[in-house]
């Protein structure tokens, strides 16, 4: 717990040093630059990237004691190849070009990317930013498969599902793809303002697919109980935060949309987490730390899509519905679809995401809409098509694309060490904290 809390301590000490320090160097900032959307979107990116070490305290608290070092390893391991990864030619593939599913290879390297260009594909702001958002869908990803995942399939997987699922989804969506671009040219608009399906959808999908190619844990494992509730709840509070700058910072500058995000943000977990708390209590006769979290999350993936969208009373009505829908979601995930969801990322952030990116198509306003129109509530029917096709696209692409990755790399290591890509029973039964890595969490 000491341990924990030296954690949370640094993080929030790193960021506000940051914060603080900006002022003085602003007088650095290029002539006619914004600054104060600058210094706002650095502040934005820093939040982001520390949801990373927020999942890994939020996942690792949910698992046995066994599997708390893995989860640390594997976000970690996230955050450094992904960084690299979306340098060297990941960003460049989703925002470069105008091709209709993938970018092109102009920014490899960080070429052509400059210090004092407007917040956009060739600012460097930007690419911190995005990059930031990379490293949070792949953290997400192995919630799915954690418990008996080997970390070389993580390394392998990641890499892979870099190039052939995030930067394409990115691009699709973001970057005037076949998503966005060529579904508003045919009649059938569609808008993602932070991530419900580049982000949240694309993550559980892939995490399932991966989770379905290795197989599930051992029979013989205690399920669904959270080993450290302070640590998954000391995780989640570091995601809640972390999401303003997630949300916001996807307008991009210090804007009225920026409030707008922030309140519908803050109404629809809160929302959410009430709604959970009184389902819980009616379902099972008490309210859990943890499910008081899952609820916080699910409205947080719920508004997520059309924080930017949407007006603040339907904020409220998407974070409601949102924990209805993940609550008996999850349930559904658990019991009858014979997944091993290691950690019930479908059922937050797929099912969530889902919700999500329909209710754009449902309630969008007009006024601030990035296509110029609203959704059903200003009888417009256009962008709720449009959404849908966004869904069903994403669950296709992701599931069958993962799936084969994954599985590619099951054979390919089976092949060369004779061990596939996940832990045998006797070793899930040890943990991957000592067969993966040597270094258990606890010493007692």
């Amino acid at each position: 717990m000491k341990f924990a809390m030296k954690i949370v301590a640094g993080l929030i000490a790193l960021v506000s040093l940051t914060v603080f320090a900006l002022p003085v160097a602003s007088a650095a900032f290029p002539e006619g630059m914004d600054t104060t959307s600058s210094v706002f979107m650095f502040f934005c990116g820093m939040l982001v990237f520390i949801m990373a070490p927020g999942i890994a305290l939020f996942y690792g608290g949910m698992l046995r004691k066994q599997s708390m070092t893995s989860m640390m390893a594997q976000c970690i391991g996230v955050m450094a190849l992904v960084g690299v990864i979306w340098w060297v030619v990941g960003y460049s593939l989703a925002f470069g070009g105008d091709g209709t599913f993938i970018g092109n290879l102009d920014h490899i390297f960080g070429n052509g990317l400059s210090i004092d260009a407007e917040f956009g594909s060739e600012s460097l702001q930007f690419f911190f930013f995005q990059g930031c958002f990379a490293i949070v869908t792949g953290c997400i990803v192995f919630g799915a498969t954690a418990e008996r995942i080997r970390f070389p399939a993580v390394v392998a997987f990641l890499a892979l599902w870099s190039f052939l699922v995030y930067a394409p989804m990115a691009h699709m969506v973001w970057d005037g793809g076949l998503l966005s671009g060529w579904l508003e040219e045919i009649g059938f608009p569609a808008q993602d303002f932070a991530g419900g399906t580049v982000v949240h959808m694309c993550s559980a999908i892939s995490g399932v697919a991966a989770a379905i190619a290795i197989g599930k844990r051992s029979s013989r494992i205690s399920k669904g109980r959270s080993h450290n509730v302070p640590l998954m709840f000391l995780g989640a509070m570091i995601l809640w935060v972390g999401w303003f700058g997630f949300n916001c910072g996807s307008e991009g500058a210090f804007d009225e949309i920026v409030v707008l995000a922030m309140v519908n943000t803050l109404l629809a977990s809160a929302v959410s987490t009430v709604v959970w708390i009184v389902i819980q209590y009616f379902h099972v006769g008490r309210i859990s730390v943890t499910g008081m979290c899952a609820g916080v999350i699910a409205g947080l993936v719920g508004i997520t899509p059309g924080c930017g969208f949407v007006e603040p009373w339907a904020a409220v009505i998407i974070g409601a519905i949102a924990a209805v829908i993940v609550y008996f979601g999850i349930i559904f995930m658990r019991d009858k679809s014979g997944i091993d969801d290691a950690l019930d990322v479908m059922g937050v952030h797929g099912i969530g995401g889902i919700w999500g990116c329909i209710a754009v198509g449902i309630f969008s306003v007009s006024q601030y809409s990035w296509v110029g129109i609203g959704g059903l509530i200003e009888g417009e029917w256009t962008m709720l098509v449009g959404q849908l096709v966004n869904v069903v696209f994403t669950l296709v692409y992701c599931l069958v694309v993962s799936f084969v990755i994954m599985k590619v790399i099951d054979m390919v290591m089976k092949a060369a060490t004779g061990k596939g890509a996940a832990l045998t029973e006797e070793e899930q039964m040890i943990g991957s904290d000592i067969i993966e890595h040597g270094e258990p969490a606890y010493v007692m």
